[in-house]
């Protein structure tokens, strides 16, 4: 083989080695775009259900004005895909959910048994969606950061991406529960 030959076959297999790569991270920033999506589904949802609790509640009588305005205008600014507002939204429904406590004939509510736990579900798969995504942004930070895909990653423009984190270290604590 002349030396033309031997160069010509190594720099075929350096760009099929680029190709190989550039693929990878098409597909890893698809999964994480994937991922992103479930979390706006499962936020969607939440959002559908916090009318019907909201109005459950209020169906009593006796609940706290300030809180249930609170939620409502948490619910209507965090639609935009606000982080900051979706996490205020889930400090105002543990504090919803908290104030129920007081209120045994609406815990004994079916109605209000069955939003909770619909609303329970949904905080559940917004966790599962928030888990997935962030598994999804590591796989691609791998590549965009590891020998040799970096050099594909800074020769095409991908960059790494931050993982879905919450806003405050309190939310970190579980929620205190009475039964």
């Amino acid at each position: 083989m002349t030396g033309e030959a031997m160069l010509a076959v190594i720099a075929l297999a350096v760009l099929a080695g680029m190709v190989v790569i550039y693929n990878r991270l098409v597909a890893r920033k698809n999964h994480v775009l994937e991922a992103w999506s479930g979390i706006d589904v499962q936020l969607k949802r939440r959002h559908d259900l916090i009318p019907k609790l909201v109005e459950a509640v209020k169906a009593y009588g006796h609940y706290e004005s300030g809180l249930m305005e609170a939620v409502t205008r948490l619910r209507g600014a965090g639609q935009g895909g606000d982080l900051a507002a979706e996490n205020g939204l889930s400090r105002s429904l543990r504090q919803l959910l908290a104030v129920v406590e007081n209120y045994p004939e609406l815990k004994a509510s079916q109605l209000y048994l069955d939003l909770q736990a619909q609303l329970s579900d949904a905080e559940e798969q917004i966790q599962y969606a928030r888990r997935y995504y962030n598994g999804t942004v590591r796989e691609l930070n791998i590549l965009v950061q590891s020998f040799p895909s970096n050099l594909v990653a800074k020769l095409f423009g991908y960059r790494t991406m931050d993982y879905f984190e919450i806003e405050l270290a309190t939310q970190r604590e579980s929620p205190e529960i009475e039964l």
